[in-house]
C-alpha cells in the first residue's frame, strides 16, 4: 500500500458500513484503511493505524498526542462532524496538520433529537414504557411546552434550529450567543440574554455550544444551585459542561426535574451514577446519527479530506 496515498477512516458509523462516498475516495488514487467494524479505536489500535496515512476521516474517538506523534505523514484531520474536543488541537497545529469540519451537517438530525428529548422529560415517556413492560401501568402528570420559557446556550447550527422549532411549538426562548446571531424571529417570542440569567429563569435549558477556553464546567455547584426547581435540563452538545458530582446532587435534591443526554464522559459511561439515575434519560450519542445527517456529513468529510489532499 502507497503510504502516500493511505486515509485512515474511524467513525463508528462508517467502519460498521462502508459508505459510498468515503470507498469513492479510492477512485482518487487513495487507499482506504478502516478501524475495527463499529467499535471506537483504542489508543493501541490507533498506534497501529495511523503510520504512513496522509489523511484521517475521524469520529470522536480520543486522539492522544502519542497518536499524533505516531502519524509523521498526517496532512489532514476530516471530522464527520463538528467537535474537535477530542483532538490535541495545538499540537496539530505545530505538526502543520490542517483540521476540517462537516460544517452543519448534522445540526438537523441533533436538533430534532434535542425536541424529542424535551418532550420525552415533559412527559416522562421512558417511564412510561418501561413501566408498562415491566407490568405496572404508572401515570405521571406531564407539563405542556407552550408558553415556557426555554433557555438555549449556544445559537450556532444546532441551536438556531432548536430555537426556530421551540418557537413554532409556542415557547418562549431566551438565548445566549456571543455572537447573537439575528434568527429572525419575533422578539415576543425571543429575547438575547446572559447566561446566568438565563440559568435562573429557564423551565428547560438546552446545551449547543463549546466548552469554555479554560476547559471547566460550564454548569457547575455555583450555577446548579440558582436554577428554578424542577429545571428539565438537555444536553446534546458535550458531557463535560455540566459539573458531574454537583449535577448528581441536584438530582437527587429534585432541583434538576430531569436531566436528559446525548453525551458522557467516556462513552459508554463507564460509572453509571448518573446514567441510570432514575431523572436522567440517557440515549447513546445518536444525535448525529440519522440516514441524512451521515450522509451530509460523510460527503462533506469526503469531500474536504479531497480539497486538502489534492492541492
Amino acid at each position: 500500500m502507497n503510504d502516500n496515498t493511505r486515509i485512515l477512516v474511524t467513525p463508528r458509523s462508517l467502519t460498521a458500513e462502508p459508505h459510498p462516498d468515503v470507498e469513492r475516495l479510492r477512485e482518487n488514487g487513495f487507499d482506504i484503511v478502516y478501524s475495527r467494524a463499529g467499535q471506537t479505536p483504542t489508543e493501541d489500535e490507533l498506534l497501529e493505524l495511523v503510520p504512513g496515512c496522509v489523511g484521517w476521516l475521524a469520529g470522536v474517538e480520543p486522539v492522544t498526542p502519542r497518536v499524533v506523534e505516531a502519524a509523521a505523514n498526517l496532512r489532514v484531520i476530516s471530522r464527520n462532524g463538528v467537535g474537535i474536543d477530542n483532538l490535541p488541537v495545538d499540537m496539530l497545529a505545530k505538526r502543520g496538520v490542517k483540521i476540517m469540519i462537516a460544517e452543519g451537517a448534522n445540526a438537523l438530525g441533533v436538533a430534532e433529537l434535542t425536541i424529542g428529548l424535551m418532550f420525552s422529560a415533559l412527559r416522562a415517556i421512558p417511564l412510561a414504557d418501561a413501566g408498562i413492560k415491566a407490568g405496572s401501568w404508572p401515570r405521571v402528570r406531564g407539563m405542556e411546552i407552550r408558553d415556557r420559557t426555554v433557555g438555549i446556550i449556544g445559537c450556532g447550527a444546532i441551536g438556531r434550529e432548536v430555537a426556530r422549532m421551540v418557537v413554532a411549538l409556542g415557547a418562549r426562548v431566551i438565548a445566549h450567543d456571543p455572537l447573537r446571531p439575528n434568527l429572525d424571529l419575533p422578539s415576543t417570542q425571543f429575547a438575547y440574554r446572559e447566561i446566568d440569567e438565563i440559568i435562573a429563569d429557564a423551565e428547560i435549558l438546552s446545551l449547543h455550544c463549546p466548552l469554555p477556553k479554560d476547559g471547566s464546567a460550564l454548569l457547575d455547584r455555583q450555577r446548579l444551585s440558582t436554577v428554578r426547581n424542577g429545571l428539565v435540563l438537555v444536553n446534546t452538545a458535550r458531557a463535560r459542561l455540566v459539573d458531574e458530582d454537583a449535577l448528581i446532587e441536584a438530582l437527587d435534591l429534585g432541583r434538576i426535574g430531569c436531566y436528559a443526554t446525548d453525551v458522557f464522559e467516556p462513552e459508554p459511561p463507564v460509572d453509571l451514577r448518573l446514567a441510570a439515575h432514575p431523572r436522567v434519560i440517557a440515549t447513546s450519542h445518536i444525535g448525529g446519527f440519522t440516514a441524512e445527517s451521515v450522509d451530509r456529513a460523510t460527503r462533506i468529510a469526503a469531500r474536504n479530506l479531497l480539497s486538502a489532499l489534492q492541492n
